[in-house]
């Protein structure tokens, strides 16, 4: 299907919809990661804590997590003109109540509500972008794609501190919501229908316990820390609940999400490193900022020049990373990657008061071309074996347990940065955790290419 696809688009349509489809993501996922510069402005001007105000991430973050899996139901379900629509319409209206918000919930309210819309969003571009495209350029198409989930939320920290130094934190929305509008009106007119509803069977259940298990489950993490008994309680009722959905899905024949795939050995591995590249990717950047802004003094605008310059060396170094996958395959790219992350961490695992900025952006440069030599060849090789007829759910598994995980990531390690009296000691302890993830990445990707051709 993927193939008859790729054959018969035209090659304009094909170019349209790839420009719609990858600037929206951009936005949504540059929106994800704006509050981060945000939060300290927000804390103080709506005198909540820093405990508090991280669910504007962290929900965002939490909420993509959630509502991924309901994703590929949706493409089988309806066209791919209609969940495009109403998709970004969705996006729009949460936008519009974030520049209306008069207070934090309101402000909550309008995040969780544009996550709903990018946690659709990005299965949805990734998916798609593999269906009308040929295989033997699925190396760049994701990595196109990965250049847009890595840039934009790399990006957004920055762009976020130059709106909060000259207009303030609700221009956060301001600024995006005509843009959004714009792309839903082009879509109207030039996004095509390639696609037929089929008819299946939504199984409500399912939709039930993803929902309620994964919001137990990571509401749970979140608040493990403050209330341990109601956090361990949550988080343990949420396992169980998650534990027969997985089950439910194995005797489905029209599953929600064919969780079988991650049988796939490739899938399975190259996901993990996914994941652990992810985790180290958000939770890095949150954890510079607050440390820039709360330790170092500086402006929120002082913050996100700090991030630029490592947003933009992620950006150029995806740029190529995806052909340079296409020639030589992963293994070499998520090796050095990995070894510059490692390299890196120098300086944040000793960090003190008296680290100079320009250390900082240094090295987090570093750590972001690592990130990027690591990102696109993991999401392009975990898709080896994936049927065509299976890309849907492979891609809504693979963003679920990706964005959940970065969740998770951002929340610990805030919580384990807050443990310790000193706030530099707890900078430290965070940053030795992410060692501990970029080693587990690169055990787990050495142990792959050594079985990779004798296991599928």
């Amino acid at each position: 299907m993927a193939r008859n696809i790729a054959d018969t688009i035209n090659p304009k349509t094909r170019l349209a919809v790839s420009i719609i489809l990858l600037l929206s993501t951009f936005i949504s996922l540059m929106s994800q990661t704006m509050m981060v510069t945000a939060l300290p402005v927000i804390q103080n001007q709506m005198n909540q804590s820093l405990t508090t105000v991280q669910w504007l991430t962290t929900g965002y973050t939490l909420l993509i997590g959630i509502v991924t899996p309901l994703s590929s139901n949706m493409y089988d379900k309806f066209s791919n003109r209609s969940v495009f629509l109403g998709t970004i319409g969705t996006f729009v209206i949460g936008t519009l109540i974030g520049c209306l918000a008069t207070n934090f919930w309101l402000l909550l309210l309008a995040r969780l509500v544009q996550a709903c819309a990018g946690g659709i969003l990005m299965s949805f571009q990734m998916t798609t972008m593999i269906s009308i495209y040929p295989p033997e350029k699925r190396g760049t198409i994701i990595g196109m794609s990965g250049l847009v989930i890595a840039f934009g939320p790399a990006i957004g920290p920055t762009l976020a501190g130059f709106i909060l130094n000259l207009l303030g934190w609700r221009y956060l929305f301001i600024l995006i919501l005509p843009i959004m509008v714009l792309i839903w009106i082009i879509g109207y007119f030039v996004f095509p229908n390639y696609s037929e509803p089929l008819d299946i069977k939504i199984d409500y259940l399912s939709v039930v316990l993803s929902l309620l298990g994964s919001s137990l489950a990571l509401i749970g993490i979140t608040i493990v820390q403050t209330q341990w008994m109601l956090g361990l309680a949550m988080l343990v009722v949420g396992a169980i609940i998650l534990y027969f959905f997985v089950k439910r899905q194995l005797n489905l024949k029209q599953p929600m999400l064919n969780v079988r795939i991650i049988k796939l050995y490739s899938f399975r591995m190259m996901v993990l490193v996914g994941i652990c590249a992810f985790m180290v990717l958000l939770g890095m950047e949150q954890m510079v900022s607050i440390y820039a802004q709360n330790v170092s003094h500086v402006s929120s605008m002082t913050a996100g020049m700090i991030l630029l310059p490592g947003a933009i060396a992620n950006a150029l170094t995806a740029s190529i990373v995806g052909r340079a996958y296409d020639q030589y395959g992963a293994k070499w790219l998520v090796i050095s990657g990995g070894i510059l992350m490692l390299i890196s961490a120098i300086p944040f695992v000793i960090i003190s008061k008296d680290t100079p900025i320009w250390i900082m952006t240094v090295f987090y440069i570093i750590r972001m071309v690592g990130n990027a030599l690591v990102f696109s060849p993991a999401i392009s090789e975990s898709f080896r074996g994936v049927a065509p007829r299976e890309i849907s759910h492979a891609t809504a598994l693979n963003n679920t347990l990706r964005q959940v995980s970065g969740a998770v990531s951002v929340t610990m390690l805030i919580v384990i940065s807050s443990i310790p009296h000193s706030f530099v000691l707890g900078m430290r302890i965070s940053m030795w955790v992410t060692v501990v993830l970029v080693l587990l990445m690169l055990a787990v990707f050495i142990s792959y290419i050594k079985n990779r051709n004798s296991r599928r």
